[in-house]
């Protein structure tokens, strides 16, 4: 190593500037690179690497989620972070928009290919390696979903801990998308219509709805009959077409997309929420 080399405040500075580490961290990178930035910023982003394996253990159910949508193609990912603090950052904020306008432009297919793309002249999941390493707290793109459809509406709740998108069999009002949008938001449904239960899921509510009604005491012979007509309940409260409107409980949500367009539909939809 040439010890001739001096490291000014200014390169210091400069180093934090392009990587937004710490000062000491920054200082001790170009000492031991020798002043090569390309190879100090590596340096750092391999600190980053040994402190995301240190937290690994850690939970990080705080963070900020982002749903954005271009008319027919909508994203929801989740940065997460151990702290709100962190997540109420603006650094935290502006990063994760930004990697949800990079999700919403290259439409990565899953997760992994969203941590490949580039962002800042490195990968995103370099990126928040470099964040873990520089904020010294876990952080992790946790979740990413996608959606196409004719139309997709994108929805984010106050404060950015919960965000969903839904896709239409048509093109929809403003009002009517986000009226569907706020619904999923708020009653969590876990499919779009009956059919679309997982069966492993229904089988589980079945078994737990004989249970129950056993131990009510109900004859052996009418016990599959009384637990179907709790899986017609759980239908109504837990898929979305047949779940009451929010905003007019004598209405299913089939019955208030009828009122608009006889033929119109929800094709999907997907919800992330914090925690």
């Amino acid at each position: 190593m040439n010890m001739s080399v001096t490291i000014t405040a200014s390169d210091v500075n400069k180093l934090r500037t392009i990587t937004g580490a710490g000062m000491m961290d920054c200082k001790k990178a170009l000492v031991e690179s020798n002043g090569d930035f390309e190879n100090a910023i590596d340096i750092l982003r391999k600190k980053g690497q040994k402190v995301a394996a240190n937290r690994s253990d850690r939970d990080a159910k705080e963070g900020r989620i982002v749903a954005l949508t271009n008319g027919q193609f909508g994203i929801v990912i989740a940065l997460n972070s151990e702290t709100d603090f962190v997540a109420i950052n603006e650094d935290f904020k502006n990063t994760t928009d930004a990697f949800a306008k990079i999700a919403l432009e290259k439409a990565p297919a899953d997760h992994a290919t969203l941590l490949s793309l580039q962002y800042e002249g490195m990968t995103i999941g370099e990126k928040v390696i470099e964040m873990v390493g520089r904020i010294g707290e876990k952080i992790e793109l946790a979740k990413y979903e996608q959606l196409s459809a004719s139309s997709v509406i994108s929805y984010n709740h106050p404060g950015n801990k919960l965000a969903c998108i839904v896709g239409f069999n048509k093109v929809v009002s403003d009002e009517l998308g986000r009226n569907v949008a706020m619904q999923v938001a708020a009653m969590a449904p876990v499919a779009v219509d009956k059919d679309d239960v997982d069966t492993t899921m229904l089988e589980r509510e079945l078994d737990i709805a004989r249970e129950q009604v056993r131990a009510e005491g109900k004859p052996e012979d009418m016990i599959e009959k009384i637990a179907q007509g709790k899986i017609n309940k759980f239908y109504k409260e837990s898929t979305l077409l047949n779940q009451e409107f929010i905003k007019d409980n004598k209405k299913t949500i089939r019955q208030y997309l009828q009122d608009s367009d006889k033929e119109l539909t929800v094709t999907g939809f997907k919800r992330i929420i914090l925690g």
